[in-house]
């Protein structure tokens, strides 16, 4: 494992830096509260930057709009932009999963009429593609697209899609012949998130933010040239969206606190005996996170070690997912344990490190499910690392309407 920049990469880094630095200017500690309206075009203006500049699609090809450089080039980036608060949320779905899929099986017409709109920040993107009873089980989703001339009309309903409310566009998979097995009757199209018959209903969080959606659709015409892949193969096409989103949400979200935070915290919380830090069981705790943050990074730089020098990763991704959530959890909820009664205040005078806290305590139970729950990313690493013996699936080959 090296955890040094080759020259190479060292030389692209400095380059990244100063753009950077020299750019950052209104957009950097962007704050979750800011209004709505206010940070979707905050986003686009610093995503329009980027793409100027040439930092967008950094490991794209050149025929799709990208720089066609390494994947190193893109975390150098990641990595020089994780030291702000930049806007970046907006377009993570769209440039992290969507559009890769859209030009991996799209047509050469949806390439030259999406990919660079999406890249320059002028159109946002979600995934359709979990339902009230198709979440873990993805394959058995019920929102149906029948066939008619040369359109699709779609009815169903989604859940838990990011961004749906801010969205241009999404990528959805819908069952389009009932009487295959339920991996095989499928089928992904591009749909317009302001077409006639489509309503996305914000969800209320405990956290107070309303990022999710459950997304309604009534008759919603689609063309049969926005059809992404073949008729029926929309299980091979998601599994494209599904392996980028599962490497995309494996690694430590970039604002979430560590163990630093921690220790810190531990310094000045006072204790009826002193301050916390003196307690063994608090040290112990403290020891136990950072082991565990240490892991997770080190994991991580096998993955990027592997990438720096032109080879694929292992199942370093789908451990680290495993991991990155729960040890987010439990250092969040020890935390605000330790904040006492501050651990429950909110609103302008809220300590930020509690603050921060709060928030990565909320929303780890969500990263334990999104990109795949734990039990599945388990039963993956069991069969597909371990080679244990596969769970029955006994509807595995029956119709689907004969399943259902």
């Amino acid at each position: 494992m090296d955890f040094n920049d080759t020259p190479q990469e060292a030389e692209y880094r400095t380059k990244v830096r100063a753009w950077i630095d020299a750019n950052i200017g209104e957009f950097r500690d962007v704050p979750d509260t800011m209004d709505r309206a206010d940070f979707v075009a905050r986003s686009k203006r610093w995503q329009t930057k980027k793409y100027e500049a040439g930092f967008t699609g950094i490991t794209w090809p050149k025929a799709f709009g990208g720089q066609g450089l390494g994947p190193m080039n893109q975390i150098v980036f990641n990595q020089e932009e994780s030291r702000f608060h930049a806007p970046t949320e907006l377009f993570s779905i769209g440039l992290g999963m969507c559009i890769p899929t859209v030009f991996s099986h799209g047509s050469q017409a949806l390439i030259d009429r999406y990919v660079a709109k999406a890249l320059s920040g002028e159109e946002v993107w979600c995934q359709l593609f979990s339902e009230p009873v198709a979440g873990s089980d993805l394959a058995g989703i019920r929102t149906k697209a029948v066939k008619d001339g040369d359109d699709w009309v779609i009815d169903g309903q989604k859940v838990w899609t990011t961004n749906a409310h801010l969205s241009d566009f999404g990528i959805i998979v819908c069952r389009t012949d009932p009487s295959k097995p339920k991996h095989k009757g499928l089928t992904m199209f591009i749909v317009d998130m302001h077409a006639p018959g489509v309503e996305a209903r914000p969800l209320k969080q405990m956290s107070g933010g309303s990022d999710f959606n459950e997304v309604f659709f009534t008759g919603v015409r689609v063309a049969d040239s926005h059809r992404v892949g073949a008729e029926g193969d929309g299980w091979k096409v998601a599994l494209t969206t599904l392996m980028n989103e599962r490497l995309a949400v494996g690694g430590k979200p970039r604002h979430a606190p560590g163990y630093a935070t921690l220790l810190d915290m531990a310094k000045r919380v006072q204790r009826d005996d002193g301050a916390a830090i003196e307690a063994a069981d608090v040290r112990q705790r403290i020891a136990a996170t950072y082991i565990a943050d240490e892991g997770i990074k080190l994991t991580q730089m096998r993955a990027l070690s592997a990438l720096s020098k032109g080879e694929m990763p292992g199942p370093e991704s789908s451990i680290a997912k495993v991991v990155v959530a729960k040890t987010m959890q439990d250092m969040a909820a020890f935390a605000l344990d330790l904040s006492e009664s501050g651990g429950f205040v909110t609103g302008a005078e809220t300590d930020p490190d509690v603050a921060r806290l709060q928030g990565s305590y909320l929303w780890s139970a969500g990263l334990r499910i999104a990109g795949g729950t734990d039990e599945i990313l388990r039963n993956i690493i069991a069969e597909r690392v371990l080679g244990l013996p596969g769970d029955l699936r006994p509807d595995k080959d029956l119709p689907f309407n004969a399943a259902a």
